[in-house]
């Protein structure tokens, strides 16, 4: 699933390409067609992104709220014929913006938008992210840091490479219970959640590795994974760590995959 840094760079091109312009919006697939029509040749204003949703505004009462999921993919590219898979194409006289198979595309109002937002918890990629109302809910829980930050209520637009990459920079244990991390534990963790997706929205992938642990510094074959960039432990279960040499270790939690590294993660 893409994490957060992906959909905020899609809004940020959706805004450049198209702001301020008189679109073509159609549902090529036809299961958005009834909604594309009422926001055809419409102004679209702005896009907008608050954790994994993405919302793109319309003159008017309109908002198309998209939740890519697990599988979709919204690209924008020169104008082209689209295929039969392309569930809304928002497209002027020279670029196409393509949504396929996505969890959700969906017309809402602006009320809808607020209400859909309100469940959401602090977005490390806006301004308007409040980290001392996260640190007080992160403050009082039992849960695991890892199961917190994988919580869409509390870290909005958090996945499974934000989760891993930061607690193994930082050397915390996943395990820890939010209410056993120091403030300052807490703080280092926020702010590097907000330079490392900061990165990911202006490079479009993600790259956690210090310069002195990158392949060109140890020596060693860049990672080969289309999921991203250099890591140290996403995905690398059962590799030795970059730092330490030991076994980097994996085990499901709540669902999803969880990755670590026990000698450098042992606080």
């Amino acid at each position: 699933m893409p994490e957060g840094h992906v959909i905020h760079r899609l809004a940020r091109d959706l805004t450049e390409e198209f702001a301020g312009q008189r679109v073509c919006v159609s549902s090529p697939q036809g299961r958005f067609a009834t909604s594309a029509a009422l926001i055809d040749d419409h102004v679209l204003t702005h896009a907008d992104a608050y954790g994994k949703q993405l919302f793109i505004h319309f003159a008017g009462p309109h908002v198309v709220s998209i939740h890519l999921g697990l599988i979709g993919k919204f690209r924008v590219a020169p104008l082209s014929d689209p295929g039969p898979t392309v569930r809304l194409r928002i497209a002027n006289s020279s670029v196409a913006a393509d949504l396929i198979g996505p969890q959700w595309c969906r017309l809402v109002t602006e009320d809808e938008v607020a209400q859909a937002v309100a469940k959401l918890g602090a977005d490390p990629l806006r301004a308007d992210a409040d980290p001392e109302w996260l640190w007080t809910r992160v403050s009082r829980s039992s849960r695991t840091i890892a199961s917190l930050l994988m919580d869409q209520k509390l870290f909005a637009g958090v996945g499974n490479i934000y989760r891993a990459e930061p607690l193994f920079r930082l050397g915390l244990s996943p395990f820890t219970p939010g209410r056993e991390l120091s403030r300052e534990l807490f703080d280092a963790l926020w702010a590097d959640l907000v330079t490392l997706m900061q990165d990911g929205v202006t490079a479009g992938r993600i790259d956690t590795v210090r310069l002195e642990h990158t392949p060109e510094a140890m020596g060693r074959d860049p990672r080969k994974d289309d999921h991203g960039g250099e890591v140290y432990v996403y995905r690398r279960a059962g590799l030795p760590c970059h730092v330490c040499g030991t076994e980097v270790q994996h085990q499901v939690l709540e669902g999803r995959n969880l990755f670590w590294c026990p000698t450098c993660q042992s606080s």
